[in-house]
């Protein structure tokens, strides 16, 4: 699957591409194909019906026979005919014999010393039994001929398919990627755009909650109007991850930038959510060691995915939970970011929409499936590393972060500045 919006943007395109290439392809060989097929088979028709009219006419007509054929006539032992002697095993007595006792025509084909013969035996009016062998080897060359030269023809067909398909897939599917770079650039444009409407209307809001507290405001107004300032603040979390989203796809590899210590991340972010965690009666435990978890990356878009995984649980944990946080080293240079809560969970077979984007599970119930989850699994893709979702209905989920570490003794003594992309 896909990491960033740039990622799953050129997996797109790349499918179509494929699928117009091999389509045309394919289109191409089933005609190179089916011509040759019609052309093989024009051709033994026609060598077939030539060789039946010639050894009727070495049975039936007096004369010299057609080249490459031989005649041989029982009652006189008259041997006429052919290019040169009499080809070992013939004439074939049983079959002429047959013919003179029946009085009629006998045919077959015999493999025989590397090339193919045609036999007919005929018994004649004026009492003479006849037998004419053709040797077929000049029509068996020609339809060897034939097959080479379409087995030649069909390789350059494929080749000509091939690039004909990938030259069509690359302009057909031009507009396509055209409208996918439109797309993620109004995304980003719009996010950037809305941000600030969104955060002067919720900084009025506050003034006015902190107006509405000073003039003894009616307690159910000042609820609707907290209400209100939830809705506008999860619009601007909204409008942060699209950003977010967007400048992952759009700049430079994230797994390029400087040290951040995932350590320092996970701390920092406990501790903002200590008092949601207090409010909703949770308990909440962190695991962490005693010294710095480098990995390369873009600080604000790291804090993001971490705090989402703790932000998850928090909603999912019902009061009286409790939350797990740890960090540590695996084995493989790997940096393990692992978030336990005891919420419902969800089921297995819903791990394949867990980050999707505003997706709800194929069951219709249970947990949903926002933009953030997607989010974090974009962050932690474009940094290298993986994300893990296990569910365990009824009693919780796991969620574990696995990014690339960076050893301090291994970091350049001077790094260019790197900066994040802007919008």
């Amino acid at each position: 699957m896909p990491g960033t919006w740039a990622d799953a943007e050129r997996a797109v395109i790349r499918r179509a591409r494929l699928r117009v290439g091999v389509l045309l392809a394919s289109v191409i060989t089933v005609l190179v194909t089916a011509v040759g097929a019609i052309a093989y088979t024009v051709l033994v028709q026609g060598q077939n019906a030539q060789i039946e009219r010639e050894l009727w006419y070495s049975t039936e007509e007096t004369g010299v026979p057609p080249a490459c054929t031989w005649l041989f006539d029982l009652s006189d032992g008259v041997v006429s005919g052919g290019p040169g002697p009499v080809p070992e095993g013939f004439p074939l007595s049983a079959d002429m014999d047959s013919a003179s006792v029946s009085g009629a025509v006998v045919e077959r084909t015999v493999e025989r010393n590397g090339t193919t013969y045609h036999v007919r035996s005929r018994w004649r009016p004026d009492g003479h039994v006849v037998q004419a062998v053709l040797d077929a080897r000049y029509q068996m060359a020609d339809r060897g001929y034939l097959l080479r030269a379409l087995a030649l023809a069909e390789f350059g067909g494929l080749v000509v398919a091939v690039l004909t398909g990938l030259l069509v897939g690359r302009r057909a599917v031009a507009p396509l990627a055209e409208a996918l770079r439109r797309e993620r650039r109004f995304v980003t444009d719009a996010s950037h755009e809305l941000r600030t409407p969104i955060t002067q209307a919720y900084t009025r809001l506050q003034a006015l909650l902190r107006r509405a507290e000073r003039d003894r405001m009616p307690a159910e107004h000042r609820e609707g109007m907290d209400r209100l300032g939830g809705t506008l603040r999860r619009l601007g979390e909204i409008v942060d991850d699209l950003l977010l989203s967007a400048r992952m796809g759009a700049g430079p590899t994230a797994r390029d930038g400087p040290p951040v210590d995932l350590v320092e991340i996970a701390e920092s972010i406990a501790a903002a959510e200590s008092d949601r965690l207090a409010e909703r009666g949770l308990s909440f435990t962190f695991d962490r060691p005693g010294d710095a978890l480098l990995v390369r990356g873009v600080d604000s878009a790291l804090r993001r995915a971490v705090g989402e995984l703790i932000a998850n649980a928090i909603s999912h944990t019902p009061s009286g939970g409790r939350i797990e946080l740890s960090i540590g080293r695996r084995t493989g240079g790997e940096v393990e970011v692992t978030v336990v809560d005891t919420g419902p969970g969800f089921d297995p077979a819903d791990t394949e929409w867990i980050f999707s984007r505003f997706r709800h599970g194929p069951h219709g119930e249970g947990r949903r499936f926002g933009l953030g989850l997607a989010l974090t699994r974009e962050v932690v893709t474009s940094h290298g590393g993986t994300i893990e979702a296990v569910g365990f209905p009824g009693r919780g989920a796991r969620f574990n972060i696995r990014l690339p570490e960076v050893r301090p003794g291994l970091l350049p003594r001077s790094r260019p500045e790197v900066r994040e992309p802007s919008p």
